[in-house]
């Protein structure tokens, strides 16, 4: 049966949301030269280098999707994490260190 629309929708938005309140944290704590720009369910986030991470939910596939120099990753909701189907990543741990990877920078993010 799975995630309902609106349970999807609900929880991807707070995930984003933690995405977004998370960096723009760091850009301030550990001056993160990252540049954050949000369009309703996409953030996009730029680095000094000019790189890349993208971050979306896709309401079809019931997934968030992330974009990033390392490559593609889609995190589905277990009810209670956002967990890569391939490599049961979770989706903070794995950002974290993506962004860490492509800023130079440590980087944690936690969710909520």
């Amino acid at each position: 049966m799975g995630i309902s629309e609106q349970d999807f929708s609900r929880d991807a938005q707070s995930a984003l949301d933690a995405i977004e309140s998370n960096l723009e944290r760091l850009t301030d704590d550990i001056d993160l030269d990252l540049d954050i720009e949000r369009q309703g369910n996409v953030l996009t986030l730029t680095f000094a280098d000019d790189s890349k991470i993208i971050v979306n939910s896709h309401e079809a596939a019931r997934e968030i999707w992330v974009a990033a120099r390392s490559g593609g990753f889609h995190y589905r909701h277990d009810g209670s994490h956002w967990v890569d189907g391939r490599s049961g990543d979770e989706l903070f741990a794995a950002l974290s260190r993506l962004v860490s990877a492509q800023s130079g920078q440590p980087v944690r993010l936690q969710p909520g």
